[in-house]
C-alpha cells in the first residue's frame, strides 16, 4: 500500500490519493446490457433461458429452485452451518424490527388532522449475487427486512453454478428468512426478469441487492425507465476506511483491510493513521497475513488500488474520512465511541478493537448492504424503510375548513388557481 503525508499534498493531489479506481461500466457495457433488457423484455422466459445458457452455462428448462431442490440444500449444509444462518437471521431480524416505522397524527390546527403511514411495497425483487464467493448473507440481509416490512411478494434471483443448482447456502438462508421463491437467474437478465415480468418472474416495484458493474448497470438502467423498477441505492466495488492511531494494534489493522481487500481485485482499503511507525508495521502484518489467505491474488489486486494516509491528528483523519464518504469505517482509536458523532458520511460505523468489520457482514444485526464509491454522501444503507413506502392522510371536519379555508382561498389568488379557491368556497357556501 503506497504511503502519503497528507499535509504535504495540495488540493489536486488528496483528491487523486483518495480516487477510487474506475468502475468498469464503459458506453459498449451499456449498449450490452441495454440489448440483454430488450430481450428480456420482448423474449420473456426464452430470452432468459438462452441469455442464462449463453452467460452462465447451463441450459434450465426450469428456473424456479423446487422443493426438491430446497431439501438438497439443506441436507448439504452440517448443523453448525445452518445455526449460523440461524443466528446470523435472528440478530439481524432483532435490530431490523426495531426499525418498524410509527404512524404519525397530528391536528395542525382544530379540526385539521394530518397523518402518515406506511405501506408495505406490494412486490420486492431481492439479487443476491454468485461470483468469485457465494452469499448466503445478502440474502440474509434482504429477506429480513423485506419480511419484516411485510411485502406480499418477494422473489430472490441467484446465478445457476455449473450443475445448475442455485448454491445451497444461499437457498437456505433465503428461505429461512422468508423468500417466497428463489430463481436460478444471474445478471442483467435477472433484473430484467424482475423489473418487466415474465410468465415465470412475476413484476417487482422494487429491485435491491449488491451485483457487479453488469448488474449494477442493470438496475441503473432499468430504475430510469418508467416502465421498470425502483432501486435501492447506486453501488460500486465494496471498500472501507480504518482510522487509527498509535494505540491501535497493527495486526487488528492489517486483518480488517484485508478482510475488505479479499472482496474484489477492484475492491479499495484505506488506512488514516496519526502514527507513521503503526503505518509501517500495518505493512508488515500485511505480508505475514496475506501468505495465509486463500484468496491471496485478489487482495493483492485491492491493494494495489489502496493506501496509506499519515496525518496530523484524529480530528484530521476524521476529516479525511468525511471526505472519502466510505462504505465501511472502522474506528481503532483512543475515545472511539465519542468519535462517532464526528462522523457524517459513511454506511456503517464500527467502533473499537473488538469490532471487526466481518461482524456486521454476517451477524451483529446491522445490514450490510450498504452505499459504495462514495454515495454514502447521499444515501443510507439497507433498512426496513427500503421496503416501505409512506402516505399522507388529512381529514377535515367542516369547523376545520372554516378555520383553514380563507388561508386557501388567499393562496390559490395569488397562484391565479381559481379552481382550488372554488372547490373551497363551494363546500363553505353548502354549509352556510
Amino acid at each position: 500500500m503506497r504511503a502519503v503525508d497528507w499535509k504535504n499534498l495540495d488540493e489536486a493531489s488528496r483528491s487523486a490519493a483518495l480516487a477510487r479506481p474506475a468502475i468498469a461500466a464503459d458506453e459498449r457495457m451499456r449498449s450490452s446490457v441495454a440489448e440483454i433488457l430488450t430481450e428480456v423484455r420482448r423474449g420473456g422466459d426464452a430470452a432468459v433461458r438462452t441469455l442464462t445458457e449463453r452467460l452462465d452455462g447451463p441450459r434450465l428448462e426450469d428456473f424456479t429452485v423446487d422443493d426438491e431442490e430446497v431439501d438438497l440444500a439443506i441436507a448439504s449444509l452440517s448443523e453448525a452451518q445452518i445455526s449460523a444462518v440461524d443466528t446470523a437471521i435472528a440478530n439481524v431480524r432483532r435490530f431490523h424490527e426495531a426499525q418498524r416505522p410509527s404512524e404519525i397524527s397530528v391536528e395542525t390546527m382544530p379540526g385539521v388532522n394530518c397523518r402518515r403511514i406506511s405501506q408495505p411495497l406490494d412486490a420486492v425483487g431481492l439479487y443476491v449475487p454468485a461470483g468469485t464467493a457465494p452469499l448466503p448473507s445478502a440474502a440474509i440481509m434482504l429477506a429480513v427486512p423485506a419480511a419484516i416490512a411485510g411485502c406480499p411478494t418477494k422473489v430472490l434471483c441467484t446465478p445457476p453454478r455449473s450443475d445448475g443448482r442455485a448454491d445451497p447456502a444461499v437457498v437456505v438462508a433465503a428461505k429461512r428468512a422468508g423468500v417466497d421463491t428463489i430463481f436460478k437467474i444471474g445478471g442483467a437478465q435477472a433484473v430484467a426478469a424482475m423489473a418487466y415480468g415474465t410468465a415465470t418472474v412475476p413484476r417487482v416495484n422494487k429491485i435491491l441487492g449488491p451485483g457487479n458493474a453488469w448488474v449494477t448497470c442493470a438496475k441503473t438502467l432499468v430504475a430510469a425507465d418508467p416502465a421498470g423498477a425502483a432501486i435501492d441505492m447506486p453501488a460500486g466495488p465494496s471498500e472501507v476506511l480504518v482510522i487509527a492511531d498509535e494505540s491501535a494494534s497493527a495486526a487488528f489493522v492489517a486483518a480488517d483491510l484485508l478482510s475488505q481487500a479479499e472482496h474484489g481485485t477492484d475492491s479499495q482499503v484505506v488506512l488514516v493513521t496519526t502514527s507513521a511507525s503503526l503505518a509501517e508495521a500495518v505493512r508488515g502484518e500485511i505480508e505475514s497475513q496475506l501468505a495465509t489467505l486463500s484468496r491471496r491474488e485478489i487482495a493483492e489486486g485491492a491493494l494495489e488500488n489502496s493506501r496509506i494516509v499519515v496525518v496530523e491528528s484524529v480530528a484530521d483523519a476524521v476529516a479525511v474520512s468525511n471526505r472519502y464518504a466510505p462504505e465501511h469505517l472502522i474506528l481503532q482509536c483512543s475515545g472511539a465511541t465519542e468519535l462517532v458523532s464526528n462522523i457524517r458520511n459513511a454506511g456503517s460505523v464500527f467502533v473499537g478493537p473488538w469490532t471487526p468489520e466481518s461482524v456486521g457482514d454476517y451477524c451483529s444485526g446491522t445490514n450490510h448492504v450498504l452505499p459504495t464509491y462514495g454515495y454514502a454522501r447521499n444515501y443510507s444503507g439497507l433498512g426496513v424503510d427500503q421496503f416501505l413506502r409512506n402516505m399522507t392522510v388529512q381529514e377535515l371536519t367542516e369547523e376545520g375548513l372554516r378555520n383553514l379555508g380563507d388561508t386557501v382561498l388567499t393562496l390559490a389568488s395569488m397562484e391565479g388557481l381559481d379552481a382550488h379557491a372554488a372547490a373551497v368556497s363551494i363546500r363553505l357556501g353548502a354549509a352556510e
